[in-house]
């Protein structure tokens, strides 16, 4: 196990590499320019040259790379050029809240999509499996954003039971584990969790599916085994495969938020990359973007090592 974890670490340093790269360079060659926000409309060639070489855009593209890799490195991520604070305040500000959205819409998504899976699996070509597909593909082929609309209109606008906009009472960013707080999460993690739902259900039911047709399934029959048993040597077959699902749904789910982040004025970094692409704010969409494709290589790695630890076999390949 060690070996195999050792080796999936090795992996991981170029494809980082690369992740850094690709998110450096197709920032940088994005028409506009990034400063023109901030300077005044009649700046003189001068004034321009200073912004620029204060931001350290007057350097080459390899150059502009290796500086900004350095100061990586270092724990620094720049300023934002929009308000000035530090990229990595804001950003890891935004992923906190992003996280704990991502997390909530997990809580909900996972179990519902898992058990509603192994029920359409369990009674494959019944009714029941036809609901669950129905509602599987609905799931999926909503568009969030509306959903997520609907779901405004329908309990904030017309019920009044639940707000429709921000973090905390009043619209704030700030986070606390309250009631007060708690009912602004509901509606956009549950408008996150509908598609997972989808995704999840319908791959546990074709494992679960195709493991139930198998022979040693009926060889635990044969032995006298409860249905419940057989059931459990089900889902430990199917783990494997389910949680790599998961886990990439859980990548998904913290930096695909983007336009839920935004109906629900939610501050994480979906709603914070928003801003800073229409600010045309380098560093700061440099800093979220390669955060959030850091987290989404580290949910692989993570999920590849309890792959490893559930099923054996996958170490030796």
């Amino acid at each position: 196990m060690l070996s195999y974890l050792i080796r999936r670490l090795i992996l991981v340093l170029p494809v980082a590499f690369g992740v850094s790269v690709i998110c450096f360079l197709l920032v940088q060659i994005a028409p506009g320019d990034p400063l023109t926000a901030i300077m005044p409309i009649d700046a003189t060639a001068e004034e321009q040259a200073a912004m620029r070489a204060a931001y350290g855009l007057d350097k080459p593209l390899p150059i502009q790379y290796a500086v900004w890799i350095g100061n990586l490195v270092q724990g620094d991520m720049g300023k934002s050029i929009a308000s000035g604070r530090p990229v990595a305040t804001e950003v890891f500000g935004a992923v906190k809240n992003s996280l704990l959205l991502a997390a909530s819409a997990a809580v909900i998504a996972f179990p519902i999509g898992v058990f509603l899976g192994f029920l359409a699996g369990y009674f494959q070509e019944s009714w029941v499996d036809r609901c669950v597909t129905a509602l599987s593909i609905t799931g999926v082929s909503v568009p969030n954003y509306w959903l997520g609309i609907v779901l405004v209109i329908i309990f904030s606008v017309n019920l009044g039971w639940l707000p429709s906009m921000g973090a905390g009472p009043g619209g704030s960013g700030a986070w606390e584990w309250d009631w007060l707080h708690v009912r602004h999460l509901v509606l956009p993690a549950v408008t996150l969790a509908v598609v997972p739902i989808g995704i999840v259900s319908r791959t546990v039911r074709a494992l679960s599916g195709d493991i139930l047709t198998q022979d040693f399934v009926q060889a635990l029959y044969a032995k006298g085994m409860s249905r419940v048993d057989v059931l459990r040597h089900v889902a430990r077959n199917a783990a494997a495969t389910a949680l790599s699902v998961m886990g990439l749904q859980l990548g998904y789910l913290l930096g695909g938020s983007i336009l839920i982040e935004t109906v629900f004025n939610w501050p994480g970094s979906g709603f914070l990359l928003s801003n800073a692409i229409f600010q045309r704010d380098l560093p700061l969409l440099q800093g979220t973007i390669l955060v959030l494709a850091l987290f989404f290589v580290a949910m692989n790695l993570i999920v590849d090592v309890v792959q490893a630890a559930i099923d054996p076999r996958i170490q030796r390949t």
